[in-house]
């Protein structure tokens, strides 16, 4: 199985609370999204969630959500791998703190 980085980049997001998108695919495959929570520090809170549909017409739902709160002592953090047929999107909230720089991938797998 060949892993490639389907999108990447770092996010500032502009204001706690704001959610902010990282990365939508739109192809069959196995995706994961890699967040560097290295910047965090007490205080802070991040939530990352992925979205999905059923099929290609319905209407996007919640398909994961974690979060992160402080200082962290592994800060790579990742989303289990997701299969789809058409249609994952990522994104990032920070709900508190200074608003941190997160670099970011998503892999297909």
């Amino acid at each position: 199985m060949a892993v490639s980085v389907a999108s990447s980049g770092s996010v500032t997001p502009a204001s706690a609370g704001t959610e902010t998108d990282l990365a939508t695919v739109t192809t069959a495959g196995v995706y994961q999204l890699a967040v560097d929570a290295a910047n965090l520090v007490d205080g802070d809170v991040v939530f990352l969630r992925v979205y999905g549909k059923a099929r290609s017409a319905d209407t996007e739902r919640l398909l994961y959500v974690s979060s992160f709160a402080h200082t962290q002592a592994a800060p790579l953090k990742h989303s289990p791998a997701i299969p789809t047929a058409h249609y994952l999107r990522f994104t990032l909230t920070q709900a508190a703190g200074t608003m941190r720089a997160f670099p970011w991938a998503v892999s297909s797998l």
